[in-house]
């Protein structure tokens, strides 16, 4: 979800009753919820445009009455807490109005990546890694971005050498962490960590950064270096889509996006997109690429990143097959 969209998504639910609300974000996760709470809470002097703009393309009708930005703090305690229930809510509710730390690995998915980074940048490289692999990956790839580029690359090169993670190396880790596996002895290593999880990460880092940390991989294990980079999904592999597969996925994709994306594109790329729209849709954009103005690259980059998170949903979800190394793919 990109930030217009956290925005739109927090003034709907703003717009919802508490209950209404409430039954929304049950659906979410934790990272959209925390996107989302953030955005609540920080809304300000929404005005009736807005509400209408977004009403109308959830809803196709117009609120005529709004109490947002009117005690936005105690609304989003309590929507949170009839989401989520008291226990759960409350580190998230702290996270987002007060700023307090939360503990164990689940109260990690529910924090920022600062203040992760911050929590676990002193514990051992092997730690850190078995961290991050339990989390989301855009939320592991935002986490890495805080540490100095020597750690990074030590926890990441860890990552993609992780083959399975035991409880005993767990329990090295301090207080706010042992509540993963409660202590127990029987269980086996999950199947977690490895070269799929090192590419899935490095997909949400920035170009500058990814490119350095597979060098650095390269000078340990060049093999290892291209195994991830086979397992990895970049922009410039949408050429080796088919066209039916680009198809299905600018149905997924919103225009302003697309724009964005293609504004760092090739023109062998931007031409294939072009291929594969009506001839009208494709003189529209044609034209919305010539008129927009400079576009900052990470802009750009995050757009695609964004785009390229609905490859890979699409890919799991069976729509499109993608070849190894994001190569040719069919549906």
């Amino acid at each position: 979800m990109n930030d217009e969209g956290i925005q739109k998504s927090a003034i709907l639910l703003m717009s919802l009753g508490e209950d209404d609300a409430a039954e929304v974000l049950k659906h979410l996760g934790p990272r959209e919820v925390q996107k989302i709470g953030t955005a609540m809470a920080g809304l300000k002097n929404v005005s009736r445009e807005q509400i209408n703009s977004t009403l109308e393309d959830f809803c196709g009708n117009a609120s005529q009455q709004t109490g947002i930005g009117l005690g936005s703090d105690e609304y989003v305690r309590s929507v949170l807490r009839k989401a989520l229930g008291d226990d759960r809510s409350a580190s998230l509710i702290d996270r987002i109005l007060q700023g307090s730390d939360t503990s164990g690995i689940e109260s990690l998915k529910w924090m920022d990546a600062a203040a992760i980074a911050e929590l676990i940048s002193d514990e051992h490289p092997q730690i850190i890694a078995t961290i991050l692999v339990h989390l989301e990956r855009d939320q592991a790839a935002e986490i890495l971005q805080k540490f100095s580029e020597r750690l990074r690359n030590d926890v990441v090169l860890r990552i993609a050498t992780l083959d399975g993670i035991q409880p005993a190396a767990l329990r090295e880790l301090n207080d706010v962490l042992t509540n993963l596996l409660a202590g127990s002895e029987g269980f086996k290593k999950s199947p977690m960590g490895g070269v799929r999880a090192t590419a899935e990460i490095l997909n949400f880092m920035p170009s500058a950064h990814e490119e350095q940390i597979i060098g650095s991989v390269k000078e340990f294990d060049g093999t290892l270096a291209q195994d991830i980079l086979d397992k990895m999904i970049v922009w410039e592999n949408l050429l080796g889509l088919e066209e039916r597969a680009i198809q299905v996925l600018l149905r997924e994709v919103q225009s302003e996006s697309l724009i964005l994306a293609l504004k760092g594109s090739s023109q062998e790329l931007r031409e294939k997109i072009f291929r594969n729209m009506s001839q009208r849709a494709a003189e529209m954009l044609k034209e919305d690429l010539d008129a927009k103005g400079a576009v900052r690259v990470s802009e750009v980059e995050a757009q695609q990143r964004e785009i390229l998170k609905v490859v890979r949903r699409l890919a799991d979800e069976g729509q499109i097959v993608l070849a190894s190394g994001g190569g040719e793919a069919f549906v």
